[in-house]
């Protein structure tokens, strides 16, 4: 019979609310706690932590003062876009800028101000997201023109309560294009009683008339250091112990982010060691993220630049067994190379704050040990290897792929040593002796376990014309050099080894300094450059384009092409493509023919040769049957 005549207590949600006033005979009535179920639920750090005032903001300090001063001269803009990646605080400042514009202080009689009380009814309403005249539309879920219609029959009305109506619109770019259409008059021209504040993560989809009518503010990613010491007030508040180097790792996890970054410190805090005095440790939060520890990077980067695929497979291994996604192991490595390059270029950096203690200390050394060129090879492989691991079937295996190369490219040198030493002259250290002990043999030189063979360059044939110089420039790949070789210089005069020309003013002052060396080191043979102030031929591409033009003209004569031309009405000829021409679009010069006798040559004594029957000795040439 249990529960039968409620012999059981019934459930808190079922008990009826006890009568206001004394009880049945006098007594008071006893005080019920409420049910734990319906105390307050628990607010995510984002939300609890979430700046009220120009002060809480981090990071933003350029918006923060000339808003500021915006405020204190009275020249508060009509409109407002907040731009910016996700989690810097874009709605956060709209609701500031609305309880700014509101506010009126303590005692209801202070006007628009740059510090909001906080405690005015204007404030704690706006606050609360209770207040009638700060209103805020999610653009990604009401995209429509009707939508911006409601908006724009609302700026016609007075404030119910406030000093100023305030429409924040965030993710602003999602709306449609008629809608941004229909707010264009609006927001040129709004009633003084409004003001507009919009926010967007994609401001290039913004059209540019509305964006032309707005006071726009880029709010930048927070530093990694800045985000640190944020989280570690926020730890302190919470009453969390946190060792620095686990805030270091959500501060740089978190990508500038500040939401970000409390949503991560908030699993943190909830994952960690049960316990008053548990604290956060760096390993819990790369173990909570996917990342590889930070040293393990370091010991990898030092067994990859050694060379040593093996101790680089184990330390992969270790780092798998751990949880780490090895696509993230390899921006790690990326990441590092990058900071490597920095300390290498900014060596003030290695006494900054700014970077993790690993950096300053072991990041420093590998900085000292490895050269540019390196890292830029190795940040090459591994950013191509970052986009294989994300397409590959295999995450784990195309890591590993990734590391082996790294491994066997280390002791390499460089592509321009190479080089250096493949043109360098026999005797030139890095180069072994000349093969048979001497002589005029070939030399040999053994790099990264390739031997290479370095024979003597002969030198190139003398160009006939300056269309072959510029040619051969280009195949030297000066291409700067070719350029100005094409468009800014005349031809006054070609007799090898000389040339003369006229430059035009955008010519570098070096040109002919280049363009010697450039024919010293190609021919053998020592140039002339002169400069001249004769007006010369036109340049290579003034002649390009002028037989062009003739190839067109040309072309449009055809009877085919007039007939096509006058078919189609508005066609035109673009190009003509002459398989002759060469690089420059000019006809292929003829071929450097011998003479067949000199100039002052005798005449022959008798009569000409009849050439008119094959000579004897090829008469006689038979084919065999």
């Amino acid at each position: 019979m249990s529960g039968l005549f409620q012999d059981d207590p019934a459930p808190p949600e079922m008990l009826p609310e006890p009568p206001a006033g004394p009880g049945l005979f006098g007594e008071a009535l006893p005080v019920v706690p409420p049910p734990a179920e319906l105390a307050t639920p628990y607010r995510v750090l984002a939300r609890k932590y979430r700046p009220t005032s120009f002060a809480d903001l981090i990071g933003q300090e350029a918006m923060v003062r000339t808003l500021r001063n915006a405020f204190a001269a009275g020249r508060v803009a009509h409109a407002f876009m907040l731009t910016g990646v996700r989690g810097v605080g874009k709605t956060t400042t709209a609701r500031i800028i609305a309880r700014c514009l509101n506010c009126t202080g303590p005692d209801g009689q202070g006007g628009p101000t740059a510090d909001p009380c906080g405690v005015c009814g204007e404030c704690r309403a706006i606050l609360a997201d209770r207040h009638p005249d700060v209103m805020e539309m999610d653009a990604a879920s009401r995209t429509g023109v009707d939508d911006v219609r409601e908006i724009i029959e609302a700026t016609r009305f007075r404030p119910l309560q406030a000093r100023t109506k305030v429409f924040i619109v965030d993710e602003v770019h999602m709306l449609s294009r008629n809608a941004f259409n229909a707010l264009l008059k609006t927001l040129e021209e709004p009633p003084p009683h409004v003001k507009f504040v919009f926010a967007t993560t994609e401001l290039r989809k913004v059209p540019i008339t509305v964006l032309s009518r707005c006071q726009r503010f880029d709010l930048r990613r927070v530093r990694v250091a800045e985000l640190t010491a944020h989280f570690a007030r926020i730890s302190a508040a919470e009453g969390v112990a946190a060792d620095p180097a686990a805030l270091d790792l959500i501060a740089r996890a978190a990508d500038g982010s500040v939401r970000d970054g409390l949503s991560m410190l908030d699993q943190a805090i909830a994952q960690r060691e049960q316990g008053e005095d548990a604290p956060i440790t760096a390993a819990q939060v790369a173990e909570m993220l996917g990342l590889a520890d930070r040293e393990a990077v370091f010991d990898l980067m030092d067994a990859v630049m050694a060379g040593k695929p093996a101790a680089a497979l184990t330390l992969t291994e270790r780092a798998y067994e751990r949880g780490a996604d090895l696509g993230l192991l390899l921006a790690d490595l990326l990441e590092l190379v990058h900071t490597l390059t920095r300390l290498k270029a900014i060596p003030e950096l290695r006494s900054s704050t700014e970077l993790p203690e690993a950096e300053r200390t072991r990041g420093a050394a590998l900085a000292e040990r490895l050269s540019v060129p390196v890292l830029a090879r190795a940040w090459q492989m591994l950013l191509k290897g970052v986009g294989e691991v994300e397409f590959a079937p295999d995450r784990r295996a195309a890591a590993e792929m990734v590391l082996i190369r790294l491994c066997h490219i280390a002791d390499l040198p460089p592509p321009g040593d190479l080089v250096r030493r493949l043109t360098a002259s026999p005797g030139v250290s890095g180069l072994a002796a000349p093969a048979g002990g001497g002589g005029n043999g070939g030399t040999r030189m053994v790099a990264g376990g390739a031997a290479l063979a370095a024979e003597p360059t002969p030198a190139a044939p003398r160009p006939t014309s300056f269309r072959a110089v510029a040619a051969l420039v280009a195949e030297q790949r000066e291409a700067l050099l070719h350029a100005h070789l094409v468009h800014s210089v005349h031809l006054v005069r070609f007799a090898p080894p000389v040339i003369e020309l006229r430059p035009l003013s955008d010519a570098p002052r070096d040109l002919a300094g280049k363009l010697a060396a450039v024919l010293l080191g190609v021919t053998g043979q020592r140039w002339t450059i002169a400069l001249s102030a004769e007006p010369g031929e036109p340049t290579l591409a003034e002649q390009g384009s002028a037989a062009d033009a003739g190839r067109r003209a040309e072309a449009a004569l055809h009877p085919l092409v007039r007939a096509i031309l006058d078919a189609f009405p508005g066609a035109r000829i673009e190009s003509v493509h002459d398989a002759a021409a060469d690089a420059y679009g000019l006809p292929a010069a003829p071929p450097d023919l011998p003479d067949f006798a000199p100039i002052d040559a005798e005449p022959m004594d008798g009569e000409p040769p009849d050439l008119s029957e094959p000579p004897a000795a090829f008469a006689q040439m038979e084919p065999e049957p």
